[in-house]
Order: C-alpha cells, then sequence, then structure tokens
C-alpha cells in the first residue's frame, strides 16, 4: 500500500507501485478506439505511462498536453496516457485539445492494471481511480523511472521523467 495525498488529506492505494529496476508488469488497456494495447506492443521502445485519475480535471489534462508537446517527439519512445475515463471521453478529449502524439488509453475494463501497478486509491474522495503516477519503462520492459506524485492535485517532475528519456 502506498500512501498520496489528495488537497492534504491521505489517501491509499492497492499495492505498490513497481520501483525502478524491476520488471514491469503486464498490462492490457483500451484505446480511445477501443482496441486493446498491453506492454509487449511497446517492446523495443522506451515507454511512458503518464497515470492519472481524470482527464476532466486541470492537472490530469495538463500533464496529456505537457507529455504530447515534449515525450512524443523523442526518438523511440511512445507515452501511454492512462485513467479510468471511457474510451469516447479520451477520444472527445483528444481531438478537442489536438492530442496526436500519445496513445490515450483505458484501465476501465483492466482491473489487473490498477492492481499490479499499485495506482488504485482504495479510499478518500477518489476511490475507485487511479492515483497520479509516471513511470517510464526501457526498451527491455523494466522500470527505470517511478514518480508516484505525493499530492494528486500536483503535476508530476515532467523533467526528470523526461531525462531519463534522452
Amino acid at each position: 500500500m502506498e500512501t498520496v495525498y489528495f488537497k492534504g488529506t491521505p489517501v491509499h492505494t492497492y499495492g505498490d507501485v513497481p520501483a525502478a529496476g524491476h520488471k514491469a508488469p503486464d498490462f492490457t488497456l483500451v484505446t480511445k478506439d477501443l482496441a486493446e494495447i498491453n506492454l509487449a506492443d511497446f517492446t523495443g521502445k522506451k515507454l511512458v505511462l503518464n497515470v492519472f485519475p481524470s482527464l476532466d480535471t486541470g492537472v490530469c489534462a495538463a500533464s496529456v498536453r505537457r507529455f504530447n508537446k515534449e515525450a512524443a517527439d523523442l526518438d523511440n519512445v511512445a507515452v501511454v496516457c492512462v485513467s479510468m475515463d471511457l474510451p469516447f471521453a479520451m477520444n472527445r478529449f483528444c481531438v478537442a485539445e489536438g492530442i496526436d502524439k500519445v496513445v490515450a488509453a483505458s484501465a476501465f475494463r483492466s482491473p489487473e492494471f490498477a492492481h499490479n501497478y499499485g495506482m488504485l486509491m482504495v479510499d478518500g474522495p477518489l476511490k475507485g481511480l487511479l492515483a497520479r503516477c509516471v513511470l517510464v519503462i526501457d526498451e527491455h520492459g523494466k522500470v527505470v523511472y517511478r514518480e508516484l506524485v505525493d499530492e494528486i492535485t500536483h503535476e508530476p517532475d515532467y523533467e526528470a521523467a523526461l531525462a531519463t528519456l534522452k
């Protein structure tokens, strides 16, 4: 169990986020066009998992915009932005915002993602959604960067995550 905060109040997650140096667990997520993707689809590339509660919040939307602008332009890097939002909502957001360099993916029918990655919030007002976290996974499926953002209302450390990609 990990502890993060929502507006200063402790919130707990189910399990633990994978640590740097560990193999990333497999996952199956659903893209905005209802296709399934999994970790093996990104073998041979560096992968950024930008995980957050919902695109319907300013901070979550800002993280998708930022990774779309910066990390997606790096060589041999894929960025997957993950939340529990339905694929239809993700598609509307991406079209409206011109988001076209990252993969928007939903964990709405993938409880194993939330559990295996230790990001499911099990209490607090956002219970049932994913905590804010950025993971960078190398070309061989190993976690090389991990930031579980301590305050859900804060943005992640983009510079630190991007530095691991260069």
